[in-house]
């Protein structure tokens, strides 16, 4: 009698824009052996000034896209579509797209390392003006910890600083402290601060300039993927599935030209994507 055999695929990364690629670099650096698609749907971004109904629809048309590729787990490495569409994938459509596959995202096993920093139980979070608005992080929190204390800070001009590659100039600084101080001045024991967006931990050396030492700044990048090593550490049936050629495949719904060159500040090294017509 046979062994029964299964089709194996990528890991799938997607974001609606570029912000994703800082997770894909984590993810590669621990967890090299694996192949990878990544998409970015930038023709359709920013997700966070949509409404529920259209982000679960381009995410769920973005799950989709990705399970016609092979791939068996797709994560989310998007702050909005994690927050807003995420849980009504898992629990609603995945029973009828494919019982078998996962789409994981990046604000829950960011929330859970809240629990591992703060000792003063006073957490702040800095994201986009939609991430703030969705309420997400202290709705997640509040459910693990509901001893721990939350405040919110948006940060509206911090993408376009980091996409610009303006990270090194005056205005990068003159921005990034304002918002710091708006932050911490809500609560002058907040110990820990929670980088809400995938973006932010290339404006790390910026943070660090004005965070005083005694508070830790959480990014999202390495703590997304030390979540997913563990993740596929306890599923063995899903990591089976994943194609282990250190492979990784780059898609945009917009200007591959633009994106490529955009993807260097993010990733770190060179990409060549291909374009997607259209995700619907």
């Amino acid at each position: 009698m046979q062994e029964e055999s299964f089709v194996v695929g990528p890991i799938g990364i997607f974001d609606s824009g570029y912000g994703g690629l800082t997770v894909l670099k984590a993810i590669k650096k621990q967890l090299p052996q694996y192949n990878y698609i990544y998409l970015g749907d930038n023709a359709r971004a920013p997700y966070g000034s949509r409404s529920f109904e259209v982000i679960l629809e381009y995410s769920l048309q973005a799950v989709k896209w990705f399970f016609d590729r092979g791939c068996h787990l797709v994560i989310f490495a998007c702050n909005t579509a994690s927050a807003k569409a995420l849980r009504t994938i898992q629990q609603k459509h995945l029973p009828y797209l494919d019982p078998t596959r996962r789409v994981l995202g990046v604000v829950r096993p960011t929330v859970e390392a809240v629990g591992m920093f703060t000792k003063t139980k006073k957490v702040g979070i800095l994201g986009t003006i939609g991430t703030v608005v969705s309420e997400s992080y202290p709705i997640e929190i509040s459910k693990l910890f509901p001893d721990v204390t939350t405040y919110q800070q948006a940060c509206p001009m911090w993408v376009p600083i980091v996409e610009y590659d303006e990270i090194s100039t005056s205005g990068a600084e003159f921005f990034v402290q304002r918002d710091l101080n708006l932050l911490l001045s809500q609560d002058n024991n907040i110990d820990t601060i929670i980088l809400g967006c995938t973006h932010y931990p290339l404006l790390l050396p910026v943070i660090n300039k004005f965070v005083p030492s005694n508070i830790k700044v959480v990014p999202q990048d390495e703590i997304v993927a030390h979540s997913l090593a563990n993740y596929l550490l306890r599923h063995p049936e899903i990591e089976q599935q994943c194609l282990k050629e250190g492979d990784i495949q780059f898609y945009t719904t917009d200007n591959t030209e633009l994106f490529d060159k955009r993807s260097l500040i993010f990733f770190g090294e060179k990409v060549s994507s291909k374009k997607v017509p259209h995700l619907n």
